[in-house]
């Protein structure tokens, strides 16, 4: 099992975890991580892309011209899509983007990320995430303590709105919860940070 050590808000050691070797010790999987992502930013899509066919666009529905005889091209309706302010042709209409992987997939992309912030050293565990008061001050002070620099992601096992709210003004830092995660803010953000709580949440979840 890796095993990992464990520090307080002050940046020193306090103990070591042993991490499940299942969750945070398997080989990462490059192609069930890229399907998972491309299926989370597809269900993130509005769909709300919008054009107006020629039946939609107002304008008379008489013919321009006579057929013949105007040493002019041959045209029907004003509507048509080479005209200004005509129709447009094979334009987007709203559609829903989601679809659905299977959900062996989605878990086994999570635990590969994780593995893989383990191999590269870009996962933090703390004892406890707890501040007094929501200040965005203490909490850059915690993450100067754990000399924790760049995109930050931090796994919180339950809301807390003191951390959530003091890290929510700092660039490049967010905060999330065990329930919500996801491939594409694991993949966004280089350093992971977790609690041993959330550590635990984890593996309850994953296991």
């Amino acid at each position: 099992m890796p095993k990992i050590d464990v520090y307080n808000m002050q940046g020193k050691k306090v103990s070591d975890i042993e991490l499940n070797e299942n969750i945070f010790g398997i080989k990462p999987n490059e192609k069930v991580v890229h399907t998972a992502l491309v299926n989370y930013m597809a269900n993130q899509r509005q769909g709300t892309a919008n054009t107006k066919t020629r039946a939609e666009v107002s304008g008379g529905g008489r013919k321009p011209w006579k057929q013949k005889g105007t040493g002019r091209a041959r045209q029907g309706s004003i509507r048509a899509p080479q005209w200004f302010k005509g129709g447009i042709a094979l334009g987007p209409k709203p559609r829903d983007y989601r679809y659905t992987i299977n959900k062996k997939e989605r878990r086994l992309a999570i635990k590969s990320v994780l593995s893989s912030k383990v191999l590269e050293n870009n996962l933090v565990v703390v004892d406890k995430l707890e501040l007094d008061e929501i200040k965005t001050k203490n909490m850059v002070n915690v993450l100067e303590n754990l000399k924790v620099e760049g995109k930050t992601l931090i796994i919180l096992p339950e809301k807390n709105l003191n951390v959530q709210k003091s890290a929510k003004n700092i660039e490049g830092v967010k905060t999330g919860l065990v329930n919500t995660i996801n491939v594409y803010d694991l993949l966004k953000y280089n350093k992971l940070i977790l609690t041993v709580d959330s550590v635990k949440s984890l593996e309850e979840v994953y296991a």
